[in-house]
């Protein structure tokens, strides 16, 4: 499969709906079970809140389904800070095969989700 982009204002809270639909289109797709698809599309989710929190304005999200689900979720714009984020990283590592953050200087600026 080929790769499926979101970009979206991280502002636009009801685009948050929209990303976990694709998500889970992407899910379908793999073919994976109910239980793994509402766990990617939380970890996508937090993803962005944590891309939020370290004060990107949008939010890039791209999806494949080639050899399991992956997710790369990369900030964009605004005025980046350092955050805490420790209870949703926390979160996303309990339900994904592996996260790898994105840093520079502290502040978190993409994941990785491999589901």
């Amino acid at each position: 499969m080929k790769d499926f982009k979101v970009e979206f204002n991280l502002a636009d809270s009801e685009y948050m709906t929209a990303l976990r639909l694709a998500v889970g289109a992407v899910c379908a797709a793999a073919d994976t079970d109910v239980d793994g698809a509402e766990d990617m599309k939380v970890c996508v989710t937090e993803s962005c809140l944590i891309l939020k929190a370290c004060g990107f304005k949008s939010a890039k999200i791209t999806l494949n389904c080639t050899d399991g689900v992956h997710a790369t979720v990369r900030g964009e714009g605004g005025e980046p800070k350092s955050s805490d984020n420790e209870f949703s990283l926390a979160l996303i590592s309990a339900l994904v095969y592996s996260c790898t953050l994105e840093e520079s200087g502290g502040v978190i600026s993409g994941l990785v989700l491999t589901l």
